[in-house]
């Protein structure tokens, strides 16, 4: 799997994609992160990726031009263009399966107040947000979805971890004081029944 997103904050990225599993999946070649600053794929001596928003408005927007010119540039045959946007589609598990199976993915990470539209219709294969909030940017965005993939990734996490994931674990002690109260691991974990454990922890890992 090959990323290559495309940002004005290049270095952001350093220090979460250089430790734990990343890292790791990077080193065995399993994954390719390649960090694209955004104002190398311009044409103006000053570096210009900004302009102010035609109709008015607070803030600047990126411009199309560079992002055409840096999509075209790394695009593959087989690769998903995404652009980060708060009105794109929620970023779910079921996406993150989806996408982990492609060999390259584009990510186009916004700051300001957005992005020149005309990337999201004619530039990026789809939109993708991940909640109904408004960030500063899409850095934190990018390291999420990349994070989401990359462990599904054959060879990066045993495939019996992601088969046996559940939001709600206990570890020893079995029994601890908290507030005054004594605290017990719930008993079917206990129990040796892996039937029972499953169900439990499937039960669990519904919303």
């Amino acid at each position: 799997m090959r990323f290559d997103i495309v940002t004005i904050f290049p270095n952001i990225f350093d220090s979460y994609f250089k430790e734990s599993i990343i890292k790791r999946a990077q080193t065995r070649g399993l994954v390719k992160i390649n960090i694209h600053n955004l104002r190398d794929y311009t044409t103006d001596r000053h570096r210009t990726v900004d302009d102010r928003p035609y109709g008015g408005g607070f803030g600047m927007v990126l411009m199309v031009e560079p992002i055409f010119r840096a999509v075209k540039k790394i695009k593959k045959k087989k690769s998903k263009v995404i652009l980060l946007s708060a009105k794109g589609r929620k970023f779910n598990q079921s996406m993150a399966r989806r996408l982990a199976k492609l060999d390259q993915i584009i990510i186009i990470s916004g700051r300001y107040e957005g992005v020149d539209e005309r990337v999201a219709k004619y530039i990026a294969d789809e939109e993708i947000s991940i909640g109904d909030y408004i960030l500063t940017g899409g850095e934190l965005p990018t390291m999420v979805i990349v994070d989401a993939i990359t462990r599904l990734i054959p060879g990066v996490i045993t495939k019996g971890s992601l088969e046996e994931e559940s939001p709600v674990s206990y570890t020893r002690p079995e029994s601890i004081i908290i507030n005054g109260r004594k605290r017990r691991v719930p008993q079917v974990l206990l129990s040796g029944n892996h039937k029972e454990i499953k169900k439990w922890r499937t039960d669990r890992a519904r919303p």
